[in-house]
């Protein structure tokens, strides 16, 4: 558990990132190394088909997903509080809560699958093997949710630590069950899918048992589990227009996987490796903006909003620096970087295409993104759910549509970084009005 309101702002922001994102580096070697041996071993087909699903995981996880950033942020006003009861109080509840979302989820997915794949016009060669890898991994989504619930509720109280470490060991385990699956067993689809499934279980379990036993706060056990349905209200208070936010987003990632499908198999395979090479790269950002939020809410809980300003001008500086060398990186070295995924020419030549692309313009989404940490940390989400939908909506779905009609498949990644310049616009413009202030819960509860 860490305390951010003493001691140095940089100091604490960069110590408490650092395994955030060793974290999400891991986290997203799942997807990489799930992509890198599918492309390789199973071949492009199978490498679209494993993309193809993501957007619609997403979208069935990121309503609940949102609910848990609410939980996080309610924890970190609490601990910064130093108002443990309530801290315990918001484990009970968010973990009562991601239990029957995790039932909810699994049973529309399931139902809804091959459906769905066929409203985004999937390529026909790609079907099969896109609804079973998706009905697999659906199938673990208990065990998704159960860590994804540690994981926020540890970092909201400072420890970044303690999930990275199971991370660590979840993902050697992913990294060795894909190997022996596919090339051993030869299960092909069915076992990048289980690989994935059995990794997020001993994440979930192993880490459920250490905090059981080391913890001085957390106490895992469904028997004890008290729902509190004020600090429930917080949590969707805060965190359902996060919640609204991704889903919306996912929607508009669904809608763009399908433009992508209409231009076939060779462009959706290239989108799913250059797609993994992109959220590796933007995902030290975003950890950097998930670690201002906790620093925010620790601060402002504790009342002393000039420290959680100076915080969100540190973040902004460490964030533009990474986004300077990595943007560099994959402009010179993109082309190597696909070739990773598949030894198909045609798909290295779109990967590169897209990555050269959206990498150019990696400083606006870096500010974009540590404003909507600042302002989720403030629990003023609103208008982060709402720049989110007008960016994708006004401006990225429509000139994909657009320019993908005049002037290829790259028209569709032009507008990415089009969507993120007027994102960025609207934050910057409410964060100096002002108007997120008196947000934070631990206030409103004490009035």
């Amino acid at each position: 558990m860490r305390d951010f309101t003493e001691g140095s702002e940089a100091q604490l922001i960069l110590h408490f990132s650092v395994p955030l994102v060793l974290g999400n580096i891991f986290q997203n070697l799942y997807n990489i190394v799930d992509s890198v041996i599918v492309g390789n071993f199973l071949g492009k087909e199978a490498l679209g088909a494993v993309g193809a699903s993501f957007p619609i995981i997403f979208t069935l996880i990121s309503l609940v997903i949102g609910v848990g950033s609410g939980a996080s942020t309610v924890v970190s006003q609490y601990f910064g509080a130093k108002d443990v009861a309530n801290v315990k109080k918001t484990i009970d509840t968010i973990f009562i809560f991601f239990l029957f979302a995790s039932i909810v989820v699994t049973l529309i997915g399931l139902s809804l699958s091959r459906s769905i794949f066929l409203l985004l016009q999937l390529p026909a060669e790609m079907l099969n093997e896109a609804v079973t890898y998706l009905n697999i991994y659906l199938s673990g989504m208990f065990f998704f949710f159960g860590f994804a619930g540690i994981t926020s509720i540890l970092r909201g109280m400072g420890d970044a630590k303690t999930p990275l470490w199971f991370m660590v060991i979840s993902t050697i385990l992913n990294i060795v069950f894909d190997l022996l699956f596919i090339i051993v067993f030869k299960w092909g689809i069915e076992g990048v899918a289980l690989a994935t499934v059995v990794s997020q279980a001993f994440a979930f379990f192993s880490a459920t048992w250490y905090l059981n036993k080391r913890h001085t706060v957390i106490n895992l056990s469904i028997r004890k589990y008290i729902f509190d349905r004020s600090i429930f209200r917080s949590c969707i208070r805060i965190g359902l227009p996060t919640g609204f936010q991704q889903s919306f987003v996912a929607f508009g990632m669904m809608a763009i996987m399908g433009i992508v499908n209409t231009f076939g198999t060779n462009a959706v395979a290239a989108y799913t490796a250059a797609m993994r090479v992109d959220s590796f790269a933007k995902m030290p950002a975003l950890t950097f903006s998930s670690a201002l939020s906790s620093f925010v809410g620790q601060n402002l809980g504790a009342e002393q909003e000039q420290r959680a300003r100076k915080g969100l001008k540190i973040t902004i500086f460490f964030s533009l620096a990474y986004a300077t060398v990595i943007s560099a990186i994959i402009i010179l070295f993109g082309k190597y970087i696909i070739r990773i995924f598949t030894p198909d020419q045609g798909v290295i030549d779109i990967g590169q295409d897209y990555l050269v692309i959206v990498s150019s313009f990696y400083l606006l989404l870096s500010i974009m993104f540590t404003l909507t940490g600042f302002l989720r940390g403030a629990g003023a989400t609103l208008i982060p759910m709402l720049t989110t939908i007008a960016s994708l909506y006004l401006v990225r779905i429509p000139l994909a549509y657009f320019l993908s009609d005049h002037i290829g498949v790259n028209g569709i990644w032009w507008a990415e970084p089009a969507s993120w310049l007027l994102g960025m616009l609207i934050l910057i413009v409410y964060y100096y009005t002002g108007k997120w202030k008196g947000k934070v819960v631990t206030r409103t509860r004490k009035a």
